[in-house]
C-alpha cells in the first residue's frame, strides 16, 4: 500500500506529524529547531552536533535532551559530552573510520525504529513552497537494489542505489509536486529548505 507524506509539513505549527530529529555539526535556526523538536518521538545528534544544540539552548538545556548522542567523539566538546552523561543521555561510541558520523547516527536510528515502516512504496508532496531546490535519495545501511521514482529530475526504474556506486545526492523536482519513491530496502529522503535568499 502507497503511503503519502508532506515532508516538509514537519515545518506547519498545526501539523501533527512525528518525525525523527537528527542534529548535525551545522548551524542551527532555534525557531526551526523549537518547530521539529516538538514533533520529534526520537532525537539524535551527530557527535559535534551536540555541540551545537548545548549552544543554542543555553540556559534550556535540560528542555532539549537528546535520546542519544553517536560518534567518535573527535568534535564534541568535553564539558558538553560530560553535561549529556550526567543527564543521562544514551553515549554510543562509533569509532568506524570507514563511515562519517552521519552514517553511522543514521544506522543506530534505523536500530531504534521499525525498519518495515521505512519500505514499500510512498507518494511525497513537494509543493508547499518551503522546498529548495535539491534532494536526494540515500541507502540506509544495505544497498537498495530496486527503486523506482517519478517527479525528479533524474528518476531511477528499478535502479540501484549502493555506496561506492551510485547515491542520489543531488536530485530536483520536475515540477510536478509529487514524487513518488518505490524501494525494496529503506532509505533516507534528503532535501534543501527554501531561504530567503532564493529566487
Amino acid at each position: 500500500m502507497e503511503k503519502e507524506f508532506t515532508p516538509l509539513a514537519c515545518l506547519r505549527p498545526s501539523e501533527h506529524l512525528k518525525c525523527g530529529l537528527i542534529i548535525l555539526n551545522q548551524p542551527l535556526n532555534k525557531s526551526l529547531l523549537d518547530q521539529l523538536w516538538s514533533k520529534a518521538t526520537i532525537k539524535a545528534c551527530a557527535d559535534g552536533g551536540a555541540n551545537r544544540l548545548h549552544d543554542i539552548t543555553v540556559g534550556q538545556q535540560d528542555e532539549y535532551l537528546p535520546d542519544f548522542i553517536s560518534g567518535d567523539f573527535d568534535s564534541i566538546k568535553p564539558l558538553v559530552k560530560e553535561f549529556y552523561k550526567e543527564k543521562e543521555c544514551e553515549l554510543i561510541e562509533t569509532l568506524d573510520q570507514d563511515f562519517t558520523d552521519f552514517t553511522k547516527c543514521l544506522s543506530i536510528l534505523q536500530d531504534k525504529i521499525q525498519q518495515k515502516k521505512l519500505q514499500g512504496k510512498h507518494k511525497l508532496h513537494v509543493a508547499t513552497g518551503q522546498e529548495g531546490h535539491w534532494c536526494g535519495l540515500i541507502p540506509m545501511g544495505s544497498p537498495c537494489n530496486c527503486v523506482t521514482t517519478t517527479g525528479l529530475k533524474w528518476n531511477l526504474s528499478a535502479g540501484v542505489l549502493k555506496f561506492g556506486t551510485l547515491v542520489s545526492t543531488s536530485n530536483t523536482y520536475d515540477g510536478s509536486g509529487i514524487v513518488t519513491v518505490e524501494t525494496d530496502n529503506p532509505l533516507i529522503w534528503t532535501m534543501g529548505l527554501k531561504t530567503t535568499n532564493d529566487d
